[in-house]
């Protein structure tokens, strides 16, 4: 709350010095340089959720600019529109063409996403330069309707002002947005896509939403622009104008502050070079690789860094409560457990060209017991579980879970109905703190929607502490309490495999798999595993487990399955299996050395 408090006293100081600009001096120049980086700021503060926060390049939001300049311009000279209802469609049809360009865009990543953006950009580009009837080209359209306030016309000053108003709320509504569930489900599908799908997160929602944010605010720039000069020309609309943006963004750095400290540096940087064009260019380039390679983090990642090593109070951790009642899985969690099967796969198989990881399994998996999944390495214990869980989609069988057939739902889909996972190789989002990690896992149990989440009062405020606090009761049933503010990437191997447990049980799961939870633990983590499992199943959640460690398969489990080459070939009680000849024969090679698989077996080694 202190922390609340202190930035809102730091806005309204910056807010009060920026208004009483336009009042102390009338000169056109220094004023229009005010609103420049206010509409700097304004494109940059969407294109940061989609850059920095979400992990897409763009290198078109020049093109999505001329959308709402000349859509401001058209409705406005052409069409008679009030100039404040053409400004708001403005920004709705740029958020429009945000889809249209999203949907096709995001089936592709990296190098490719970014080259449709730019095919994006150039045909815009294009349209408002040869398409004369209708755009006019370099000609452009004048008599652009301007806002205006009491019938007066808005001056120089008053875009000042208006820009600002604008350029708060942008700024307040984002920072709340982005310290929400919002915000950690964007940052999660940058770090780990998989893992976003694994807690409930919508890659392909949460992507297609940044677009349409990050366009609906560079809408909202072009229109300012078309407006406040009563005109608007192809000449507005170049590549370089994209390049600027993302520069912005990038120089700027991760951080809700980040396109503000951005757009002004830049703005009044472009200013000073705008008498050479040449060496303009040269600086954007320069500032570009500097941003990329010197300083990852921007010049708000570096503001921050000095800011902790110089003046701690500048950015306090967060106040957390001392003492929470105990955690306690959801009831709806448990629902339809009555029944005798809570997983039931028939006739699983998937093949890659050659190699039949998944041959026609059957598996049945019994709610409130422990199953345990073993076999050689390459037996396709993993596929199995990535076939469960929705990741790869088998190319025959069935699966119900709960009742409900799963083949082809989406993996955020089948964490929502109660199922939930942790990897072989951890998939955690490194970047953020563990109390965030735990957060993101609870994503779909906060009852905050988008525009709520914008406001960032009432409901969503409400939800935001109640999240906090129950992702603090999973951490101490799991011991990792104290480590809450931590960064999740700076902890310990053991504990970073204990916070992956502790987010896939923030999504209140039916059924959880865990695939092999002890690697990579000393012996020591490998019996706190198996009390943790035990804990685990005593909350009423049914597992099913991966593991080599056979002196923890033997410990908890209630029923074992074994896979070899694809195909089950055993499955039963830890004694049955462990004394079965083809387990025996499958791990061993032969079926005359039953004493040495069973020292194995009992004896803590891999498998």
């Amino acid at each position: 709350m202190k922390g609340e408090l202190k930035h809102y006293l730091w806005l309204l100081v910056v807010v009060a010095l920026v208004a009483a600009v336009p009042l102390v001096t009338s000169n056109d120049f220094y004023l229009r340089i005010v609103f420049l980086i206010g509409v700097n700021y304004i494109a940059a503060a969407g294109l940061n959720v989609l850059v920095n926060y979400t992990g897409q390049k763009s290198l078109g939001h020049a093109g999505l600019f001329a959308v709402g300049a000349y859509a401001v311009a058209l409705l406005t000279a052409r069409w008679g529109w009030n100039p404040w209802l053409a400004f708001a469609m403005a920004g709705v049809l740029a958020g429009l063409f945000g889809v249209v360009i999203a949907l096709p865009a995001l089936r592709v990543k990296g190098p490719a996403l970014a080259m449709v953006t730019i095919g994006f950009g150039i045909v815009v580009e294009k349209i408002v330069s040869e398409w004369q009837d209708l755009f006019a080209g370099q000609q452009g359209i004048y008599g652009v309707i301007p806002l205006n306030f009491g019938g007066q016309m808005f001056g120089t000053r008053q875009w000042v002002w208006f820009v600002l108003i604008l350029c708060v709320l942008l700024h307040v509504m984002f920072r709340y947005l982005l310290a929400g569930r919002f915000g950690r489900a964007f940052l999660a599908v940058n770090t780990a896509e998989v893992a976003a799908e694994s807690v409930g997160v919508s890659v392909y929602k949460f992507k297609v939403l940044a677009f349409v944010i990050s366009a609906f605010t560079c809408g909202i720039a072009g229109a300012l622009i078309a407006q406040q000069n009563q005109y608007i020309n192809s000449d507005f609309i170049t590549f370089n104008l994209s390049i600027f943006f993302l520069l912005i963004v990038l120089f700027g750095g991760n951080s809700v502050y980040g396109p503000l400290l951005g757009a002004v540096v830049l703005t009044l940087l472009d200013s000073l070079l705008s008498r050479w064009p040449d060496v303009q260019h040269f600086t954007y380039g320069a500032l570009l690789l500097f941003a990329l390679y010197a300083m990852p983090n921007g010049l708000a990642g570096f503001v921050r860094t000095l800011a902790r090593k110089f003046a701690p109070g500048l950015v306090p951790k967060e106040a957390l409560p001392d003492a929470l009642p105990a955690w306690q899985l959801k009831r709806a969690a448990t629902s339809g457990e009555a029944s005798p099967v809570l997983l039931d796969g028939k006739g699983l198989y998937k093949a890659y060209g050659g190699v039949v990881p998944t041959n026609n399994v059957d598996i049945s998996i019994k709610p409130g017991h422990v199953h345990s999944l073993i076999g050689p390495n390459g037996a396709g214990k993993t596929t199995l579980l990535n076939i469960l869980s929705g990741i790869v989609t088998p190319e025959r069988g069935t699966i119900l879970l709960a009742g409900q057939n799963i083949v082809g739902v989406s993996p955020n889909r089948i964490a929502r109905l109660g199922l939930g996972r942790t990897f072989q190789n951890l998939r955690l989002f490194s970047d953020m703190t563990v109390l965030d990690n735990v957060k993101v896992g609870l994503h779909s149990h906060i009852p905050a929607g988008f525009f709520a989440s914008l406001i960032g009062v009432g409901k969503a405020r409400k939800a935001e502490l109640a999240a906090r606090d129950e992702a603090l009761q999973i951490l101490e049933r799991l011991h990792l309490r104290d480590k809450a503010l931590d960064i999740a990437g700076s902890l310990p191997y053991g504990l970073q495999r204990r916070l992956e447990l502790a987010r896939a049980l923030a999504t209140h799961p039916r059924l959880l798999l865990l695939d092999e939870p002890a690697a990579g633990l000393n012996p020591q983590e490998t019996q706190e595993l198996i009390q943790v499992i035990a804990r685990i199943r005593d909350l009423g959640i049914t597992v099913l487990l991966i593991e080599h460690h056979m002196d923890l398969v033997m410990a908890v489990s209630d029923h074992v399955i074994v896979l070899d080459y694809g195909q089950k070939i055993a499955e039963g009680t830890p004694s049955e299996v462990q004394n079965n000849p083809r387990v025996i024969a499958a791990y061993l090679g032969t079926e005359d050395e039953q004493d040495a698989l069973d020292d194995d077996m009992t004896g803590g080694q891999h498998a």
